[in-house]
């Protein structure tokens, strides 16, 4: 691993290690480093690099939605009076209080965010949209679309694919 501080050079024991936590966080520093094919200390060291550089950003549980009574997703675009920054920045600082909004991406074309919202019903997300949504200054449209069914789901980024 070569470490610069704007830009960090993964090798292939880099890619193998992330490749494995990110199927399986909590493999101990044996397992992890029998995966990687190195011995316990210089894996504990690429890792903690890893972490203290920012690449990996926290260790979490995936939790099914559906079974702690959260099933329904809805995609919601937003459209700003104004995109300046200031209009921005409110914007995202409201979103960021709100625990329903579970991702939330600035965008390109005709809409200027894209959230995710996990709510436990139609009534829960109707409650979310009057009370918080439409209540943020500067908000000129918003556009619902619910998901019917989760096709594909992956929290494992494709780091074969990378540079």
């Amino acid at each position: 691993m070569v470490i610069d501080m704007a830009n960090i050079n993964l090798d292939a024991i880099d890619r193998r290690l992330l490749d494995a936590l990110q199927r399986n966080g909590r493999l101990t520093a044996t397992e992890l480093a029998e995966h990687v094919g190195l011995t316990t200390s210089p894996c504990l060291r690429r890792l903690r690099i890893l972490e203290r550089e920012g690449v990996i950003r926290g260790y979490s549980a995936l939790v099914d939605q559906e079974k702690v009574g959260l099933p329904v997703s809805v995609f919601v675009s937003v459209k700003l009076e104004r995109q300046v920054e200031e209009a921005l920045e409110r914007f995202e600082d409201a979103v960021r209080r709100c625990p329903e909004v579970v991702e939330c991406y600035l965008m390109t074309g005709q809409r200027d965010y894209l959230l995710r919202v996990v709510v436990k019903d139609l009534s829960a997300y109707e409650r979310f949209l009057k009370d918080t949504l439409t209540r943020v200054e500067g908000v000129a449209s918003i556009e619902s679309s619910f998901a019917l069914a989760q096709v594909k789901y992956a929290n494992a980024l494709p780091l074969n694919e990378a540079p």
